[in-house]
């Protein structure tokens, strides 16, 4: 019995049920029991498991690698991510520089009292463009 179970690729209780059944031709003679295998049975089970643990194997080692390059590429975008941040820091923090320069300015020269729209000039150029 251990044998045919081995033979079949299944385990003892597995042949014991199929016996059970009577979906395995068998023979007793006293306590032992004998497995008939057919020519197309023996061997069939094992080699089908080991066909599908190595397919399995296959398939395992080919989804670790996508999730190896989707994690890289999840690790670059968020360091792009990062970089493009600091940008948009840099780029939407005020210079000091040019408003102290503006002030000054201001304070030297008196405004101009056309009467009519103020000095285009002395605008900033988001203020000509968008109003305000």
């Amino acid at each position: 019995m251990y044998q045919a179970a081995e033979t079949l690729g299944v385990t003892v209780d597995a042949v014991r049920g199929r016996i059970k059944r009577g979906t395995i031709e068998h023979e007793r003679d006293g306590n032992r029991v004998y497995v008939i295998l057919a020519a197309d049975e023996s061997g069939t089970g094992r080699d089908q498991t080991n066909d599908q643990y190595g397919e399995s194997g296959a398939l395992i080692s080919r989804l670790e690698g996508e999730v190896e390059f989707l994690r890289d590429q999840v690790r670059r975008q968020q360091e792009i991510i990062a970089q493009q941040a600091v940008t948009m820091r840099q780029l939407s923090a005020p210079s000091e520089a040019p408003e102290d320069a503006r002030r000054a300015a201001q304070s030297e020269e008196p405004p101009e009292s056309t009467g009519g729209p103020e000095n285009q000039s002395s605008r900033p150029w988001w203020r000509r463009i968008f109003g305000g």
